[in-house]
């Protein structure tokens, strides 16, 4: 009897990425059984989730104290499973700090451990490259650029490429996308995603909607598109929305299309920020975190810049606004100087081209879940053409 995975994802970006894996292992080796911990996207791509991740999601030290219950009751469900089915394979996608937690009860249970999408040990806390080193069989990394590392710290390591370039439509134009969200053609569009966590969100919006009004005091013809992340269960969103009169349409589940109506976004740090580059979109990045996180960051952070962007090209290719720099004023002021000058957000667009080459083509579902096989000891059994991968949804 072929023995189970154990897939565990925390957020919204990897439970888009855990779906396009299920997806595949399902094409690749059907009767394998998938359970664990992610979002509906994983549900529906047939993993049978024994823990729901919707409210799991934070950032920051200070941000995680307010779910410990929440984030405990999991990893007990998850520790059980371990000891009681013992999967063959417990794959883990990113969210590091409670899979790295899990990653021990399974070295213990003795069931391998995958690792796909890194931890950013290149950007901060280095030191948890020897914790994987100790407990991870495999890590599957998505950056060319991770795979040296791990090498060189003497960890067990494949580079499969990123599943956003399984995942991005390629046929939105956007003279189409403007009809059909009822936009006039040629009107500046912005689009603002505020992020896929309610921490973010709470942090992120209103200093967003604040950038809108002063964008819209000197451009009175601007129109407004809000991505509100599928993973969101409050209606903050829609409540601070009918506080304001301001021309901003909300919508679930159609970032894809909002990218490509906008002549520029205001994005939270994140995944976000890759999709939107693989989309050649001009943007200005913005992150908050509480005062605690912030202080423990600088302390921490080895990196020059906090977007996926601008790390994968090398340079400043994308303005960032970070933490106290990130006001409605200077939102407002960076984003008005980059509407005014279409030079300058082709140029961007031309920069951001480079971040698809660096990252090479698509496959990287398939490539991992022949991994997953690999370590489980089992062959395809068929190669069918590859699947949807991420299939057309957003990690918002």
């Amino acid at each position: 009897m072929v023995k189970g995975i154990l897939m565990v994802a925390g957020e919204a970006s990897g439970d888009l990425y855990g779906a396009g894996l299920a997806r595949e292992l399902k094409l690749l080796y059907p009767p394998l059984q998938i359970r664990g911990m992610g979002g509906d996207r994983m549900r529906e791509a047939g993993v049978d989730l024994l823990v729901p991740s919707g409210r799991l999601a934070v950032v920051g030290v200070s941000e995680a104290l307010g779910k410990l219950r929440l984030l405990h009751r999991a990893y007990e469900r998850l520790r059980r499973a371990l000891w009681e089915e013992r999967p063959g394979v417990l794959v883990l996608i990113d969210f590091p700090d409670f899979n790295l937690f899990l990653a021990r009860t399974a070295r213990k249970a003795g069931v391998p451990v995958l690792y796909y999408v890194s931890p950013q040990v290149w950007a901060w806390r280095s030191g948890r490259i020897r914790t994987i080193r100790r407990l991870v069989e495999r890590m599957l990394v998505t950056l060319p650029f991770e795979e040296g590392i791990y090498r060189q710290a003497g960890v067990e390591v494949t580079y499969v490429g990123h599943p956003l370039l399984d995942c991005l439509p390629n046929n939105l134009s956007q003279e189409r996308v403007r009809q059909e969200l009822g936009l006039e053609q040629g009107l500046p569009v912005v689009g603002l995603l505020p992020g896929s966590r309610e921490e973010e969100v709470q942090r992120h919006l209103p200093l967003m909607l604040e950038a809108a009004r002063r964008i819209l005091q000197e451009i009175p013809q601007a129109r407004f598109l809000l991505a509100k992340a599928d993973s969101l269960r409050s209606t903050y969103v829609e409540e601070r929305l009918a506080l304001e009169e301001l021309p901003i349409l909300s919508l679930a589940g159609r970032t894809y299309e909002i990218m490509r109506a906008a002549d520029l976004l205001l994005v939270a740090s994140g995944t976000a920020t890759l999709e939107a580059a693989l989309l050649e979109v001009p943007m200005v990045i913005i992150y908050r975190v509480s005062p605690i996180s912030w202080f423990l960051g600088r302390i921490l952070v080895q990196v020059p810049y906090i977007g996926l962007a601008n790390l994968v090209v090398g340079k400043r290719v994308v303005p960032e606004l970070i933490q106290f720099q990130a006001t409605p004023e200077r939102i407002a002021t960076t984003a008005l100087e980059l509407l005014a000058d279409p030079r300058a957000l082709e140029e961007m667009r031309k920069e951001l081209r480079q971040v698809r080459v660096r990252l090479g083509g698509k496959g990287a579902s398939r490539r991992a879940a022949l991994a997953v096989l690999g370590i489980m000891g089992l062959e395809a059994k068929e190669i069918p053409p590859e699947g949807e991968g991420c299939g057309y949804i957003s990690a918002f």
